[in-house]
């Protein structure tokens, strides 16, 4: 999974200094399956205790998707001298 290298997945809606419920760690699922497997995951991360920290991430289900615009894509590539950039790529 992606979320344990872009972000400290053990703050609670919190990413850095940025602080609010619009910040929160989450898993959207689409099937039971895939909530197991992102459960059995969370879990083996904690069990091995990857962070000094419990995950915070939450498990919820995908009410809908919506495509982001045009000019959203690419953000890493058109931009990857910003520190997001920077740490993900």
């Amino acid at each position: 999974m992606f979320f344990s290298v872009a972000h400290d997945p053990t703050q609670l809606n919190q990413q850095g200094p940025d602080v609010g419920t619009q910040y929160r760690s989450a898993i959207f699922y689409a099937s039971e399956e895939q909530k197991r497997i992102a459960q059995a995951y969370v879990n083996q991360l904690n069990q091995a205790k990857v962070f000094p920290r419990a995950i915070a991430t939450q498990i919820v289900t995908l009410a809908a998707f919506y495509p982001a615009e045009d000019y959203h894509l690419g953000q890493i590539v058109d931009h990857d001298v910003q520190v997001f950039g920077m740490i993900v790529a």
